[in-house]
């Protein structure tokens, strides 16, 4: 796996990272601000809640697997256990909490997915579900791409 993530990067492992999960926070964030249309809180003559809910669908569909990839890199080429023991001086709790973070936000994506698509009598825990995974989204992005930026 290592090699591989090695060859598809071109050496870079960590710049595609970076990229990646910069793209993926930001649209985490506009991911936001449809739903506030979407669930009519913030109204726009321009921008109707049914088509604010429909390309938040859109673009979580775009997050989700880019998320799955960069957390497949993450684990494949840094490992879990080589990540933490191989840090820089003093970064080891960014290490640990960007580890524990990238996992919860695995387990929380992968939760609001389902409740989305097959659990819709769970359907008012997605604003918390969203909120959550933003801010697991930051988290991790502070504690990889914000270190390094």
């Amino acid at each position: 796996m290592y090699d591989l993530i090695e060859r598809m990067t071109n050496g870079h492992v960590a710049e595609v990272k970076i990229v990646l999960t910069s793209v993926v926070a930001a649209l985490a964030v506009y991911q936001v601000g449809l739903m506030t249309v979407g669930y009519g809180k913030i109204r726009l003559p321009f921008f109707r809640p049914r088509v604010a809910s429909r390309a938040h669908r859109a673009v979580g569909d775009v997050i989700a697997p880019i998320t799955v990839l960069v957390g497949l890199m993450c684990v494949g080429y840094f490992g879990i256990s080589d990540g933490i023991d191989h840090v820089r001086d003093g970064q080891d709790g960014v290490v640990t909490v960007h580890v524990v973070a990238g996992f919860a936000l695995g387990t929380a994506l992968l939760f609001k997915i389902a409740v989305v698509r097959w659990w819709h009598r769970l359907d008012k825990l997605l604003p918390y579900l969203g909120v959550s995974v933003l801010t697991l989204f930051a988290v991790t992005w502070l504690t990889s791409a914000g270190v390094y930026l």
